[in-house]
């Protein structure tokens, strides 16, 4: 796209409000914060980023939460024209170009980007919304890091609650959420645990991986589903393929070949729809909740709104929507941003165009695989595992974050332990074990 003449002045300065501060919204934000004649009012209910691809590790212990959240307010503290503001967005009007904050007030611009973000999808699963341990955001992380830790605390207080499956951890979903903590979760449990709760880990712990469909990691080739599952074997992970779950309770986990897991820890990775703002937008939704946009990130009829990110099903080449990624969500947001310049100097928006660099996900220690460029060239083990780290040191936003991750791998790396594991989460650190008529 090319970009306006110097001299160009557009016919009224925009006012763009964008609800999100994902891969998206920030992108966008960042992208529209270089030019002084376009105002931004960014919406975030919270007042930090938080980096989804590396809340597995904050869950078992790899990273502290502020390794993987960056204060808003910093990123874009010299940039006037940027109002960054911490409120919960309730509804959004797309003809008005306005969005309600749960407080009752509203803000318009003349450009509306909603990117909220997503959800867990749990399909109808009768108990998943209370009693599993979703992976979505950064509260979700310390809750399920505070579960882990409770279960073996009481566990090592109890031995007998081992019957009970206080040392059971049923992993929904092996798409790369689901394998990724699963295999950080085993190697906790091989490497971490012992030396806090002696052998109790290695001898009664057990991790199994549950998924519907008929390979781990399905995105992947066929070379890296093998290479994934017999990973996650190596390091003790019970992998049951073809197999879904029909329902759960506070103490297990129901599959539908009829078995029942007696656990107190499912974590799921099972899915994920769209932000509930979606309902309250005004725009009809499509799959998974999502709102169907335009190929150039515009909704239809309203082509001064945009949806991005897990908000979105942002149509690929090939008709179908691309995967929700972050890699994706930053480049529309950062597309989108040029759009609305183009729009202001009144030339033509642009479809939008993913520069695919590949996937990766990351199984332990020098483990883990990726698929790179544009014909996919494979990477299994050490080298995969060395371009994960790489590629995930080079996207964490701030350098205070990449130091401190970095650091952080390390240590865990060259030294097999880990840290914070404290529990501070009251909610789920304290268990009813006799809740459950079925354990």
């Amino acid at each position: 796209m090319s970009r306006p003449a110097p001299h160009s002045q557009p016919p009224e300065q925009a006012h763009v409000v964008i609800v999100g501060a994902g891969f998206a919204g920030i992108g966008c934000a960042k992208e529209l914060a270089k030019h002084d004649d376009v105002r931004v009012t960014l919406i975030d209910r919270h007042n930090y980023h938080q980096f989804l691809p590396l809340l597995y590790q904050v869950a078992t212990s790899q990273l502290a939460a502020t390794d993987v959240a960056m204060a808003i307010r910093k990123e874009f503290r010299k940039h006037a024209n940027v109002d960054v503001k911490m409120a919960e967005v309730v509804s959004a009007d797309p003809t008005a170009l306005a969005v309600r904050l749960n407080d009752g007030q509203e803000i318009a611009g003349s450009h509306l980007v909603l990117a909220a973000g997503s959800q867990p999808n749990f399909f109808h699963t009768p108990g998943a919304d209370q009693h599993a341990f979703p992976l979505y955001s950064l509260q979700d992380a310390e809750r399920l890091n505070s579960r882990i830790l409770t279960v073996f605390e009481d566990a090592d207080r109890d031995p007998a609650l081992v019957e009970k499956g206080a040392l059971n951890f049923v992993v929904v979903g092996a798409g790369a959420t689901g394998t990724e903590v699963a295999g950080a979760l085993a190697e906790m449990i091989r490497d971490v645990m012992p030396s806090e709760y002696h052998d109790l880990a290695i001898q009664r712990a057990k991790v199994t991986l549950v998924d519907h469909g008929d390979a781990v990691l399905g995105p992947f080739s066929p070379h890296a589903h093998d290479y994934a599952s017999k990973a996650l074997e190596r390091d003790g992970v019970e992998i049951r393929l073809g197999v879904s779950v029909k329902e759960i309770g506070p103490g297990h986990a129901t599959m539908s070949d009829g078995t029942t897991i007696p656990t107190r820890c499912v974590i799921w990775g099972g899915g994920l729809m769209a932000a509930p703002l979606a309902e309250k937008s005004g725009i009809a939704q499509g799959r998974g909740g999502r709102i169907d946009v335009l190929p150039d990130l515009t909704v239809a009829d309203h082509p001064r709104v945009y949806a991005l990110g897990d908000f979105a099903n942002v149509p690929g080449p090939d008709g179908n929507a691309f995967p929700q990624l972050g890699s994706v969500a930053l480049q529309a947001g950062r597309w989108a941003a040029k759009n609305i310049r183009a729009d202001l100097y009144g030339k033509p928006k642009a479809a939008f165009h993913y520069h695919d660099k590949g996937i990766m996900a990351m199984i332990g220690r020098n483990a883990a695989v990726a698929e790179v460029g544009k014909h996919r060239h494979e990477l299994h083990g050490a080298i995969a595992f060395v371009a994960w780290l790489g590629v995930h040191v080079v996207l964490l936003s701030g350098v205070r974050q990449r130091v401190d991750a970095f650091v952080s791998w390390a240590w865990d790396y060259f030294t097999k332990s880990r840290g914070p594991q404290v529990l501070d989460r009251s909610d789920v650190a304290r268990i009813d074990w006799g809740d459950d008529e079925q354990t």
